[in-house]
C-alpha cells in the first residue's frame, strides 16, 4: 500500500495544534506579560496580597529578594483556599496556579470574595508560574481536617510536590499565604528584577492602603525598608513635589474622595475615586493612577475622567464669574497642563488595554470619575473664591500662550492657500498637533462620522468605493485620481520620498486616521491608504502621523445584574466577542440571557456609538502605524511583493506558506 508524502506545505487535520494548560504562556509570554524583566510577573502575586488587604484582611505584606535569585511575597491574609475545588476535584490552590482563566476575581456576585480586584483578565499568577522554573506556595489556614499548614511546590508550571497538609505550629501564623518564585531567565531580556521599580511599587502599595505595612527585605545587601502611610495619598503626593522641584503650590491641594451607594444609578455600590490634585507653576509635574490598586503608568479612562471633571468644574467658574477675556477659548489641555495628580479609582468590572494592565480601557470610568470630582471642585472653588481666581488666571495664560503659538504657525502658512475639497468637513481648531483627519469608508459612515465627532478638532473626509493601488503609480500621474487628490489637498503635503527635502509647513492634522470597516472589504482599503502613504508619503509614517482606527465588530447588550446595571460591551472581533461571554457567564448570567448584534459596516452605526467607540480620544483604539523592527528596505521588499503587478508568483508562494496563519472574516 503506497503512502502519501506529505510536504512543509501540506494543511491537514494534523497541521492543527491545541496549546493545553499554560501551554500558550510559554510559547507567546510577551502577550501575558512584560519580558524585559520578570518584575511583571512577581507583581502578579504582590496584587493578589494586595486585593487581601483591599479586602480589610491583611495588615502585613513582605516581600523577600533571595541571594539565590529567588522572590517571595508573603501576607497575613485569609490564605488561599486548600481544599478540594467543587466542580474540578484537585486542591483550589493547585487551579489557581495551574489554569488560565480562573480564579476568585470572577466572583462577582454579593458575597463574592473580591468585590474589588486588579482586573478580569483571568491570567494572573498561573502565568507567574508558567514562566518560572520553580515556584513554591506555603498556606497556612485552617481545613475541614484541622490541617493550618499547607505546603505545593511546581517546577515549569507543573506539580512536582502535591499538596501536603499538616498541623500548623502552635506559635505560628494563625493564616496568610507565602509565594516563591524562581523566574526562569529563558523567557525574559534580563533575569535581574530591577530593585528601583521594585520599591516604587511597594512604596505605592502602601500609599494607596493606609494603616497596612509593607517591607522590602533584601537578602544579597542585608538592607531592609518599610513603608506604611497613614496620610496616604495627601503624603506621597506632597513628597513626590518636593522631589520633582515643585514645593510651591498655587492654591492649596485639592483631595477628594465619592464612592456609589447602592441607589447609584448606572453604578455599582462601591465603585467611585479617591484623589488629591495639585497646581504649581513652575517645576514638574506628577502623576499617579491606580485602579483597584494596579499602577496604570499609561494612563487610561480614569485619567480622562478627572481630566474632563477638572474641566468642567474651572469652565463653570469661569463663566459663572465672567473671567474669560474676549477671543480666548479654554481648552482641557489648558487647565491639566500643570496638573499633579494621584488618582485611586475603584471599577467593579476593570478592562485593561491587554495583559499587563497598564492602561484602563473602561468605558464607564470616564463618567465615574467626572461625576465623582466636578462637583467637589465646583463646592470648593466657590467656597473659596480668591482661590478659584487664581486658578482661573493660570488656566487662562496657558490658553492664550496656546493661541499666540497657533498665531505664529498661521503667519507661516497663511500664503497660496490650496482649494479644500468639497466633501472634507473641515474642523474648527488651528491646533495642527491637536487636529485629527478621518478619511472614512463609505459616505453613510462618513455621514455618521460627521454627526459624531467633536467639531473643535476632528475633520472627515468620506471616501467612495476602493482607493487606486498607487504601488506603481509615477508621482505625476497620482493626482489624475480624484481620491487621491482629495487625500493629499486635504492634508497640506506634496507626495515625496523618503530622502526628499519637503515642505511640512502646509501640514493641516497631526493625525490621520484611517478608518474603515471591520471586514474583509475594510482591511484591503486599510492596505491600499497604507500603500499611499508608504509609497508616495512616506515621512508622514516616519513622523507618527498616520494611525488606523480599530472600529468594533461586535455589540453585546447585557441585562442587569447583582450590582452592575445594564451594560453595551463591544469586541473587535471574534475572539474578544468570546471573551466577553466567558465574562458574562462567569458573572452568573444565563446562556441566552444576553444579545449580540455585529456591525456590518460603519454605516450600521449612529453617530453616538461611532463617538463612543472608534472617535472619542478617552475610549476609542488607535493605533499608530509605524515601519517597526524591519526597517525601510525590508518593508519596501515586502509591500513591492504583496502590491506589485509582475509579483503574482511570489506573492502565491507566500499565501501557500502563511495562508493557514490567517483568521479571516469572510
Amino acid at each position: 500500500m503506497a503512502t502519501k508524502k506529505t510536504t512543509t506545505t501540506d494543511y491537514s487535520e494534523a497541521s492543527i495544534k491545541v496549546l493545553k494548560g499554560l501551554e500558550p504562556v510559554k510559547q507567546r509570554p510577551g502577550m501575558y506579560t512584560r519580558t524585559e524583566n520578570p518584575l511583571h510577573i512577581i507583581q502578579e502575586v504582590i496584587d493578589n496580597a494586595s486585593d487581601e488587604a483591599l479586602g480589610g484582611h491583611c495588615k502585613h505584606i513582605q516581600v523577600t529578594l533571595h541571594a539565590d535569585g529567588a522572590l517571595s511575597v508573603e501576607d497575613d491574609g485569609r490564605g488561599i483556599p486548600v481544599g478540594l475545588h467543587p466542580e474540578e476535584g484537585v486542591p483550589t490552590v493547585e487551579i489557581v496556579f495551574t489554569r488560565l482563566h480562573a480564579g476568585g476575581k470572577f466572583d462577582k456576585g454579593s458575597g463574592g470574595a473580591y468585590a474589588f480586584s486588579g482586573g478580569l483578565h483571568g491570567v494572573g499568577v498561573s502565568v507567574t508560574n508558567a514562566l518560572s522554573s520553580r515556584l513554591e506556595i506555603m498556606v497556612w489556614r485552617k481545613d475541614e481536617a484541622g490541617n493550618g499548614l499547607h505546603q505545593i511546590a511546581f517546577a515549569h508550571g507543573d506539580v512536582v510536590s502535591p499538596l501536603q497538609s499538616q498541623p500548623a505550629p502552635r506559635d505560628g501564623k494563625k493564616s496568610g499565604t507565602r509565594v516563591t518564585v524562581w523566574p526562569d531567565a529563558k523567557y525574559f531580556d534580563s533575569a535581574v528584577i530591577p530593585l528601583a521599580e521594585l520599591q516604587r511599587l511597594l512604596r505605592s502599595k502602601a500609599v494607596l492602603l493606609p494603616g497596612v505595612k509593607v517591607s522590602l527585605i533584601n537578602q544579597k545587601s542585608g538592607d531592609t525598608q518599610s513603608w506604611q502611610y497613614d496620610q496616604g495619598l495627601r503624603g506621597y503626593l506632597q513628597e513626590e513635589l518636593a522631589q520633582h522641584g515643585n514645593s510651591q503650590l498655587l492654591i492649596p491641594l485639592f483631595e477628594g474622595e465619592q464612592y456609589a451607594n447602592a441607589d447609584a444609578e448606572g453604578f455599582a455600590e462601591g465603585e467611585g475615586a479617591a484623589w488629591v490634585v495639585a497646581w504649581t507653576e513652575d517645576g514638574g509635574v506628577v502623576r499617579e493612577s491606580y485602579v483597584n490598586l494596579i499602577p496604570t503608568p499609561n494612563g487610561g479612562t480614569h485619567e480622562s475622567g478627572l481630566r474632563e471633571g477638572l474641566f468642567g468644574a474651572v469652565k463653570s467658574f469661569v463663566e459663572l464669574h465672567s473671567l474669560l477675556p474676549k477671543g480666548v477659548k479654554l481648552l482641557p489641555e489648558d487647565v491639566f497642563a500643570r496638573t499633579s495628580f494621584v488618582l485611586s479609582a475603584k471599577v467593579l468590572d476593570p478592562q485593561f488595554q491587554g495583559q499587563i494592565k497598564e492602561k484602563l480601557n473602561s468605558r464607564d470610568a470616564v463618567r465615574l470619575v467626572s461625576t465623582c470630582c466636578r462637583p467637589q471642585l465646583e463646592l470648593w472653588l466657590n467656597q473659596h473664591v480668591e482661590y478659584g481666581k487664581k486658578l482661573a488666571e493660570l488656566a487662562i495664560r496657558q490658553a492664550q500662550s496656546r493661541m499666540r503659538s497657533l498665531q505664529k504657525v498661521e503667519k507661516k502658512k497663511s500664503s497660496g492657500v490650496a482649494v479644500l475639497p468639497g466633501k472634507l468637513t473641515d474642523c474648527e481648531s488651528s491646533d495642527i498637533s491637536r487636529n485629527e483627519l478621518f478619511l472614512v469608508e463609505g459616505d453613510s459612515a462618513g455621514g455618521s462620522a460627521k454627526m459624531g465627532r467633536d467639531k473643535e478638532f476632528q475633520a472627515i473626509l468620506p471616501l467612495r468605493g476602493k482607493v487606486l493601488n498607487s504601488w506603481e503609480t509615477e508621482r505625476e500621474r497620482l493626482f489624475a485620481n480624484n481620491e487621491i487628490h482629495d487625500i493629499a489637498v486635504a492634508i497640506g503635503v506634496d507626495p515625496h520620498g523618503p530622502q526628499d527635502e519637503i515642505d511640512l509647513s502646509g501640514l493641516r492634522y497631526g493625525k490621520i486616521c484611517i478608518l474603515s470597516d471591520a471586514d474583509v472589504d475594510g482591511s484591503h482599503i486599510q492596505v491600499l491608504l497604507l500603500t499611499l502613504f508608504f509609497r508616495h508619503f512616506p515621512q508622514l509614517i516616519a513622523r507618527g502621523n498616520i494611525w488606523v482606527a480599530r472600529p468594533p465588530l461586535y455589540r453585546v447588550d447585557a441585562p442587569a445584574r447583582g450590582k452592575k446595571p445594564i451594560q453595551k460591551l463591544y469586541a473587535l472581533d471574534d475572539g474578544e466577542l468570546t471573551a466577553i461571554e466567558d465574562k458574562l457567564r462567569k458573572d452568573g448570567l444565563k446562556e441566552g440571557s444576553w444579545s449580540i448584534s455585529r456591525f456590518k459596516g460603519l454605516g450600521e452605526m449612529n453617530a453616538e456609538q461611532l463617538w463612543e467607540t472608534t472617535m472619542n480620544p478617552d475610549t476609542r483604539r488607535l493605533l499608530p502605524v509605524a515601519l517597526g523592527e524591519f526597517g525601510f528596505d525590508a518593508s519596501m521588499a515586502r509591500f513591492n511583493m504583496l502590491m506589485g503587478k509582475g509579483e503574482s508568483q511570489a506573492r502565491r508562494s507566500w499565501l501557500e506558506e502563511h495562508g493557514d496563519e490567517v483568521e479571516a472574516d469572510i
